[in-house]
């Protein structure tokens, strides 16, 4: 309890430190810096001016996705709409839009704190009950709840993202909500974040996979047949199957055993059914007078699987289907969308003890192989990997990572400028950056998974004594 008091206030102070950088760029920047209108942190899902545009629309009787602008959910225009309109006091209106980003931010870091600090109770369990003294100490010193939000608060690429308006926040905080809801098992909140989170952006319906983990097993743990080989022994052959089942079937002899809960996936899975009809609901309303569901699932989750804007992001698509022919690109598509279902289940299957570094891979994987990717969708992932910096310890090309994430990220502008601006350079410049920043994302995600298995190695390694003891 001491220790947690004397980490409590050089957290908050570093938190609340992030927030008032914020409304200081805000307040006292708010046309010099204008990230609203770049490539890297507005895509035509998540741009603030698209929104604006699909308001205005709105409001002047029209359908919302009349024209190629907006294709986000009519919800947030009835949320975030309003602060668009320029009233005569925009300064005004624009501190209110840029508080509510300010606040998911806040949000979202706390929600990440909790799930650390979940995770970390739940691993000092498994290490006590593993008899892993050694490796309990070293995950004790690091407190990857408080590392873990700060990442997310102080991470350039979050603040940036704050900072230029882009809707991104809002849908990292109701991806974080989900999993925070499937960590405490609290069924109706991981269904309505997970939902939301969908019908923002559709690629988070994967996260399906870990959080039924969640909610069903628990957190995060070791593999299970480490506790079976901590309770029997190595050698398996010497008990009989007897005695496997009476142990298996005792409320002690399973204590560390894990037991899936069918119940409550059914459950989530109903209140997931629940929040749906209630979000198409209120989107059936909402476009009422001017289009139906027909429409918006058109404008949204089509104009995302179509990718038919092909304005220059820090993606791979646009540039390949700028270039492929026309006969081809139904293909491409097809390929290029169903990459990402084909790790989905090799991943669940090698990483099912681990649902939430799961999470974090999955989220990894598709910012960089989304339709319209963000550096907002790269904050998120890398905050979510504070969670495991006492698993992690010991991953390798962390520097070089580093260099290659800050370098591409600093050349995106400069060759967008030399391409856009000053006419000297072509979309070559620009995509080999964006080629660059995709394979350090690709690196970080099979060097984090390899580190997370050699972690799982090295405690299986730990606590073989132990069981050589019980026998």
């Amino acid at each position: 309890m001491e220790k947690s008091t004397k980490k409590q206030p050089w957290f908050w102070t570093s938190a609340v430190a992030s927030i008032i950088t914020r409304l200081v760029l805000i307040i006292y920047f708010p046309n010099t810096l204008n990230f609203s209108s770049r490539p890297e942190i507005s895509t035509p899902l998540t741009s603030i001016r698209r929104l604006a545009e699909g308001y205005w629309l709105k409001q002047s009787s029209m359908s919302p996705y009349a024209g190629s602008m907006y294709h986000g959910s009519p919800l947030l225009l009835s949320i975030l709409g309003p602060l668009t309109i320029d009233r005569g006091e925009g300064q005004r209106s624009h501190l209110l839009f840029s508080l509510a980003f300010v606040v998911a931010d806040f949000i979202t870091a706390m929600l990440i704190r909790s799930i650390g600090q979940l995770l970390q109770i739940a691993d000092s369990q498994s290490l006590k009950s593993l008899g892993a003294g050694r490796l309990l100490k070293v995950s004790e010193n690091f407190p990857s709840g408080d590392i873990a939000a700060l990442v997310y608060l102080w991470n350039p690429l979050t603040i940036i993202t704050c900072l230029g308006y882009s809707t991104a926040p809002i849908e990292n905080l109701m991806i974080v909500l989900s999993l925070y809801g499937a960590c405490k098992r609290l069924v109706p909140l991981a269904a309505f974040g997970w939902v939301i989170a969908s019908h923002l952006s559709l690629y988070p319906a994967i996260l399906v996979i870990p959080l039924v983990l969640l909610i069903g097993s628990g957190l995060d743990t070791p593999p299970r047949k480490l506790f079976v080989q901590n309770k029997y022994g190595d050698d398996q052959n010497e008990l009989s199957s007897d005695t496997h089942r009476k142990h298996k079937g005792t409320t002690n002899g399973t204590s560390n055993l894990i037991v899936f809960s069918w119940r409550r996936v059914v459950l989530f899975f109903f209140w997931a059914s629940v929040w749906a009809f209630y979000v198409l609901v209120l989107c059936s309303i909402s476009l009422k007078e001017f289009s139906g569901l027909g429409e918006m699932f058109k404008r949204t989750y089509g104009f995302i699987l179509s990718v038919e804007d092909l304005s220059p992001n820090i993606g791979l698509l646009w540039y390949f289907f700028a270039e492929v022919f026309d006969f081809f690109r139904d293909f491409f598509l097809i390929v290029f969308h169903i990459n990402i279902l084909f790790m989905v289940l090799p991943l669940a299957i090698r990483l099912h003890h681990r649902p939430c570094f799961l999470a974090f891979v999955y989220i990894a994987i598709s910012s960089v192989l989304k339709s319209y990717p963000s550096v907002g969708d790269s904050a998120l992932y890398l905050g979510l990997l504070g969670l495991f910096v006492n698993a992690l310890a010991d991953m390798q090309f962390s520097f070089f990572l580093f260099s290659g994430y800050l370098g591409t990220l600093l050349l995106s502008p400069v060759m967008h400028n030399l391409w856009i601006w000053r006419g000297t350079g072509n979309a070559n410049f620009y995509f080999a950056t964006a080629m660059a920043y995709a394979c350090f994302q690709i690196i970080l995600v099979v060097e984090s998974v390899s580190s997370m298995l050699s972690h799982d190695r090295a405690l299986k390694q730990a606590t073989t004594p132990v069981s050589k003891k019980v026998l």
